[in-house]
């Protein structure tokens, strides 16, 4: 989830052409870095939602306040992780398509490091509040294939990586290269869930489960994040519609959240048009010049915070949310508590950034 946010511009006619062994501009694209930003934001603010639903037993008999204040804020999230998903896409088909496989292995690289470190971090926190389920041996070797609780929010990465490494494999081979090390890499990852499979066959010992790998429905949003984030640029008057659509999409996830099953998933038609419409309203959104400084610091910490964030949700959130709470209350303690999660989880990942430790905690 580097931060990859620009893409080439095409060379002006009439203006002389950029000297040999000279990179080609880019454009930043500023309302990318807006998008990570937003999506960082609102994956806090359904983990503090989740709090308030676990408090009820997920059971408005329980507690209708905290239930649905809960589910209200899960129900505007549903977008987020899905659209991690197009961001991806865009930037490695076109925003900063890699130039070859080694390119590709350091953002790979970028994105490992930080997977497991925090995955180290959280397990090593669990361990001396004594809240492991198992022995924290067990779910480090565990971790290496699938994400583990307390590291739950990690999940994605595990479909993430081995997504951008197949975009790359593909395009850098329609260029003309060879990416035989990507190639390995891919394959092995596809073998690996009948191996581990196979071991246990054979040797009835139990196995991690592996989730390496991809669905059908990340790898749509990949490529077509990447289709509608390239759109050129547009008339404001028709993004008024979508304006309508997201709360209609969010309704719709809260009924389904509500009275069919939650969580939805990332598959389901709801969250898919809810995605769209919110990548449509902010892809090329003009970001004023003198706001883009801090837009620019704020997306650079988005992973980090992302990544630490489930810390104070756990520690904080959870320990001041009670089921008996009326829902003028519970409404909020949920800002309130969103507020101080995001505030904690930003300046934390600003003051390691100023510590020079982004590439190992993101």
């Amino acid at each position: 989830m580097q931060n990859e946010t620009a893409v080439r511009l095409p060379q002006q006619r009439g203006t002389s052409p950029e000297p040999a062994g000279t990179a080609p501009r880019r454009e930043h694209r500023f309302d990318v870095d807006l998008m990570r930003l937003v999506c960082s934001a609102t994956i806090m603010l359904g983990h503090v939602g989740a709090q308030f639903i676990h408090a009820t037993g997920n059971d408005p008999d329980n507690g209708a306040g905290a239930y649905w204040a809960g589910h209200v804020a899960e129900a505007l999230n549903p977008f987020a992780v899905p659209m991690y998903f197009a961001i991806a896409g865009w930037a490695v088909l076109v925003g900063a398509p890699p130039k070859d496989g080694a390119r590709m292995w350091q953002r790979v690289v970028r994105n490992t490091v930080p997977l497991f470190a925090w995955t180290a971090i959280y397990l090593v926190w669990a361990y001396l509040r004594d809240r492991n389920e198992r022995p924290m041996t067990e779910l480090a070797v565990d971790a290496l294939f699938g994400s583990v609780q307390p590291a739950y929010h990690l999940w994605f990465m595990y479909n993430y990586i081995p997504i951008i490494v197949l975009l790359a494999f593909a395009l850098l081979i329609k260029a003309g290269q060879r990416p035989w090390r990507l190639g390995a890499a891919l394959l092995f990852i596809a073998v690996l869930p009948s191996v581990m499979t196979t071991v246990t066959e054979v040797t009835d010992i139990e196995t991690p489960t592996v989730a390496w790998g991809f669905g059908t429905y990340s790898l749509v949003y990949a490529v077509g994040g990447a289709l509608l984030f390239a759109l050129p640029a547009r008339s404001p008057r028709w993004r008024w519609p979508l304006l309508a659509l997201f709360p209609v999409t969010a309704l719709a996830c809260l009924w389904y959240n509500t009275q069919v099953h939650y969580v939805i998933p990332n598959a389901h038609l709801f969250v898919a048009t809810m995605a769209i419409s919110v990548l449509l309203l902010i892809s090329r959104v003009r970001v004023p010049e003198k706001r883009r400084p801090l837009l620019q610091k704020l997306a650079g910490a988005a992973l980090g915070a992302y990544l630490v964030h489930v810390l104070f949700v756990e520690e904080i959130v959870g320990r001041v949310v009670s089921p008996d709470l009326g829902a003028v209350a519970a409404g909020a303690l949920l800002v309130a508590m969103v507020a101080v999660v995001m505030a904690l989880s930003f300046a934390t990942s600003l003051l390691w950034g100023k510590l020079k430790l982004r590439r190992w905690l993101g």
